[in-house]
């Protein structure tokens, strides 16, 4: 797992062809904004969170944010945990993020 800054998140993203943006929020909140391409599953959802995790390819690349890089943090390990191959945390969530937010 890697703590991306907004930067090297968004450069990284661009690049990967194997990339899948996971946003972690509540689904309230993901119909407010989301990152484009995002797939959104509610890590407050407990075992139903690492049930919808288990039904992920491990082998792609996974770009996870939130709203402040908190709960994608813990996101991020529980995929570790699960042998995801590659996580990366978009520190400071969505609050800081400066690109395209679709609705």
């Amino acid at each position: 797992m890697a703590d991306l800054i907004q930067e090297e998140w968004a450069e990284q993203l661009e690049n990967d062809k194997n990339a899948i943006v996971l946003d972690v929020r509540t689904e309230e909140e993901f119909e407010e904004g989301y990152i484009p391409n995002a797939i959104n599953i509610d890590i407050r959802q407990g075992q139903d969170f690492i049930d919808e995790l288990e039904k992920l390819d491990k082998s792609k690349t996974y770009y996870v944010y939130c709203r402040s890089g908190a709960r994608s943090a813990k996101a991020c390990a529980i995929m570790d945990q699960l042998g995801f191959e590659e996580a990366h945390n978009l520190l400071g969530g969505i609050m800081e993020w400066e690109g395209d937010i679709a609705e």
